[in-house]
């Protein structure tokens, strides 16, 4: 599920850094595009890692109630924390395997893949694919 919070944005010489109210954290970006992209990770980072931490995820401010100067951007970002932590987990794992010496030569002969041969079969195993 989605859910928004806001941000500051606040004009730097590098671009924009960002307040993230609502987790006290801050991050950067070189424009403002870039800048809520920092902020999205950062937030989504965070908010998985209170999870796992068995804390609770706060609750988004309102935006009206966001303090800031009048040359700073307040705006919302949304973030979903549930895809992230899908993302986060879809990261490769290295894995050493033993194979025999006559079966690794001939597979390199043949230009074979050797993870992408480990996945098939590993999903094919688990039903899947």
């Amino acid at each position: 599920m989605k859910t928004a919070y806001p941000v500051i944005l606040v004009p730097d010489k590098n671009g924009y850094v960002v307040n993230i109210v609502d987790f006290d954290i801050m991050t950067q970006g070189e424009d403002i595009a870039d800048a809520i992209d920092m902020a999205r990770d950062a937030i989504s980072l965070m908010g998985v890692q209170y999870q796992d931490d068995g804390k609770e995820i706060p609750v988004p401010s309102k935006v009206i109630s966001v303090l800031h100067d009048e040359n700073e951007i307040v705006t919302l970002v949304d973030v979903d924390f549930s895809a992230y932590r899908k993302f986060l987990e879809n990261r490769a794992v290295r894995k050493n395997c033993t194979i025999p010496s006559w079966l690794n030569e001939k597979a390199e002969q043949a230009g074979i893949n050797f993870s992408a041969v480990l996945q098939k079969a590993l999903k094919e195993e688990l039903h899947l694919a």
